[in-house]
């Protein structure tokens, strides 16, 4: 679109058509005049079609008249023409004026606060430590020190090393950087033994720092030594001096089979809910961050239900939630009564707990090999047993007594 045409878009123009005996004597008048006018057309020697700006409408049909013609409007066009239409229209202008309000006020407040480049700490640590310095939807954006509040809050979350708060109209942009933890350093002045912490067969053993004191493919208990915290020294050669002991820290790995067996159980009868039918709702709306509910004084005429929750939050294109939402609590009225359970469902569900805790007891060095269940019923009870065969570290060390 051309300069021009931006220009009559915005201040409006009149397509006209000029009827009469004389209608050059028109288009004279308004030279005079100073009406700016383009677009001339002659379809035949007494008609004229022209284009005048918004603004100098008014008044032609004096000049019409002047020259003994008629002046009729063919079309309008651009913005004040289209305003004019609404003119009676005052809800319309009244939001309008709101929306505009809206746009210059709203702007100079944080209504989304959007945290980057976190991974291991939780976005909601953040954000909460950013509202205990003042960060937070709805506070007035210049009054905010950007460098203080950063600086705050990393004195309070130790797993950050970097933040900064960069304001981005409405929206607040908290980039992180995560600290790196130095590894942990084994002091090698405290001396002791690498002992067996569960049964098993040892698959494979290196001893880093101190002497082996099994073999591989030996079968230990809890608490057998695995590798010493000693080291032989020889005497010199055809010396008759007893061999001698220099204790260390011992170090190494010392893998090996185990068989873990692990037990749960569940009763074969349990207490549910059915539902009464009965229903109560509320409505609540959160501005800003503060919330207020509809009808407050009234209390829940139910002594046991299940509250559920549907909220509609105002949405901006590109998926940004502004802190703007619509609530309503549905509470829906229950009983308990005692009904039996599936027994296939709660076997399935104490196997996926055992396989679990299985897996939380290996760690990230033990690997599972195998496994099976066994299952009984006793007195209305529904045990599972869990027996697995597993490669994990056996070995942990432990301080010499001083």
């Amino acid at each position: 679109m051309a300069v021009s045409q931006i220009v009559n878009l915005l201040r409006g123009s009149v397509r006209l058509v000029v009827t009469g005996a004389f209608p050059e004597r028109f288009l004279n008048l308004c030279a005079q005049r100073g009406t700016a006018f383009w677009a001339v057309e002659w379809p035949d020697s007494h008609t004229l079609r022209l284009t005048v700006a918004w603004k100098d409408r008014k008044g032609l049909e004096e000049l019409a008249q002047r020259s003994g013609c008629e002046v009729r409007e063919e079309e309008r066009g651009g913005v004040p023409p289209f305003l004019l239409r609404f003119r009676r229209r005052y809800a319309f202008w009244v939001g309008l004026a709101l929306a505009m309000t809206a746009v210059c006020v709203l702007n100079r407040f944080v209504l989304v606060v959007d945290v980057e480049g976190n991974d291991r700490v939780p976005t909601q640590a953040i954000l909460t430590e950013l509202r205990r310095q003042g960060l937070r939807p709805g506070v007035y954006g210049p009054s905010l020190a950007l460098k203080d509040i950063s600086n705050e809050a990393l004195l309070q979350l130790e797993d950050l090393s970097w933040m900064a708060v960069n304001l981005h109209g409405i929206r607040a942009q908290v980039v992180v950087r995560e600290r790196i933890h130095k590894p942990e350093l084994v002091d090698e002045t405290v001396m002791g033994d690498i002992v067996a912490e569960a049964p098993g067969i040892i698959t494979h053993l290196e001893a880093w720092s101190g002497d082996a004191a099994v073999e591989e493919g030996a079968t230990v208990l809890p608490g057998d030594v695995l590798i010493r915290g000693s080291i032989q020294m020889d005497p010199p050669q055809w010396s008759e001096e007893p061999p001698m002991w220099m204790p260390v820290r011992a170090m190494g790995k010392a893998e090996g089979r185990t068989w873990r067996t692990l037990t749960a159980a569940i009763p074969l009868t349990a207490q549910v809910k059915a539902y009464t039918g009965e229903e109560a709702g509320r409505w609540s709306v959160t501005i800003l961050g503060g919330r207020r509910d509809f009808f407050q004084k009234g209390g829940i005429p139910f002594e046991r239900y299940d509250k559920i929750t549907k909220t509609w939050n105002l949405t901006l294109p590109g998926d940004m939630v502004l802190p703007f939402s619509l609530s309503r609590e549905t509470y829906r009225a229950y009983e308990t009564v005692e009904a039996p359970i599936d027994p296939e469902a709660a076997r399935t569900m104490l196997e996926e707990r055992l396989l679990l805790q299985l897996q939380k007891l290996l760690g990230d060095t033990g690997q599972e090999v195998s496994h099976s269940f066994s299952v009984r019923e006793v007195d209305g009870m529904l045990a599972v047993t869990l027996a697995a065969e597993c490669r994990e570290e056996l070995g942990r060390f432990v301080p010499a007594a001083q």
